[in-house]
């Protein structure tokens, strides 16, 4: 008759895989399933599933779910916006070089370990019942569209204010369809911009 074999204490390996992860790996697991399902398919269980961890794991980072999603909100702003902007400016002085940085950066891979443009699409339908998200959604919007403004006023756009709405309109039409073909979003998103500044348009 075969020995049994004891049982194996997993609890350490658990564990030492919780304290492995990261706060930003809980919130990258997040919006990849907010990307997939909508805010109702953010639920611990479902991300400590996804991560290969236990579901108490979560605690060690959160304190409950809105903390999550509030910690989401804010992981957004400061990477979808202020990152993309920092990384534009470091482009230089001459407006059109940022402007072009800008379109390389708005349609590269950086979102991906985010879920890439489903998340922002649905992101935007998050917004549509939750107070919070509407509120870091349109702040996001505001930053976008005023960096965007100074960069084509400074680039010769005439009236800047409609050239970045354009734009920026043209941008979240692309995430709201998913396109995936970014080098093509990004040759359109260069011809737009070199019709909105025209002959008038400096760099």
């Amino acid at each position: 008759m075969a020995k049994r074999l004891a049982p194996v204490n997993t609890s350490p390996y658990v564990c030492r895989m919780s304290n492995r992860l990261t706060p930003e790996d809980w919130i990258k697991a997040a919006f990849r399933r907010l990307g997939q399902g909508g805010i109702a398919a953010v639920r611990a269980e479902v991300l400590a599933r996804d991560l290969g961890v236990s579901k108490g794991s979560f605690y060690w980072h959160f304190k409950d779910l809105p903390d999550l999603k509030a910690r989401m909100l804010a992981h957004w702003q400061d990477q979808a916006t202020a990152r993309i902007v920092a990384l534009a400016e470091a482009a230089g002085a001459d407006p059109a070089a940022r402007l072009d940085r800008l379109i390389d950066l708005a349609t590269s891979e950086l979102d991906a370990p985010y879920g890439g443009f489903p998340t922002e699409a649905a992101i935007r339908d998050w917004a549509r019942s939750d107070p919070a998200a509407a509120a870091a959604q349109a702040a996001t919007d505001a930053a976008r569209f005023a960096y965007l403004q100074s960069l084509m006023a400074e680039a010769g756009a005439e009236p800047p204010e409609r050239a970045a709405r354009l734009l920026l309109m043209a941008y979240v039409g692309a995430v709201h369809q998913n396109m995936e073909d970014r080098t093509r979003l990004a040759a359109d998103l260069r011809a737009l911009l070199a019709a909105l500044l025209g002959p008038s348009g400096r760099g």
